[in-house]
């Protein structure tokens, strides 16, 4: 579908209403696959790859990340405590949080499941996009984000 953006409303209410519904799927596609294959959940897999990816990672530098609040956050870091995958350790600079770490399983877990998630979103998106439209949509959602993030747009209040 083509949008106009330029004083058509109605184009971006069917943009925004495209890309969650597209979100939506691709996201319940992948959870019910990493449910199946690894017995985790997409959310959990997000978590334990930017745990992966960010020593020493904080509860509040995860919420920030997925734009969640706190709570929740720490509500989910427990249950990964809670299955053996990550562990809390004490923050030398700050007494008043923890570090976050994967635990060995964890480790194995996510890249076990990285593959999964990879195998599953080729399959869902190749053939329908070709490359170059992956790409120039990879580079516009990136542009999105990059200013929401700068202006700080949806971020949590509690």
């Amino acid at each position: 579908m083509a949008y106009k953006t330029t004083g058509d409303t109605a184009g971006l209410l069917d943009f925004f209403s495209d890309l969650v519904r597209c979100e939506t799927r691709l996201y319940n596609a992948l959870n019910d696959r990493l449910r199946e294959r690894h017995g985790i959940v997409t959310s959990q897999f997000e978590a334990l790859r930017y745990l992966r990816d960010h020593e020493g990672a904080r509860v509040a530098d995860l919420a920030a990340e997925f734009a969640i609040g706190i709570g929740a956050t720490s509500k989910g870091v427990d249950r990964l405590e809670k299955q053996g995958w990550a562990v809390r350790t004490p923050n030398p600079a700050d007494r008043r949080s923890s570090l976050l770490a994967l635990t060995e399983e964890g480790t194995e877990l996510v890249g076990a499941a990285e593959e999964t998630f990879g195998a599953t979103l080729a399959e869902l998106i190749t053939g329908v996009l070709d490359d170059a439209s992956t790409a120039a949509a990879a580079q516009t959602l990136s542009r999105l984000r990059s200013a929401l993030e700068e202006r700080q747009v949806g971020m949590p209040t509690g």
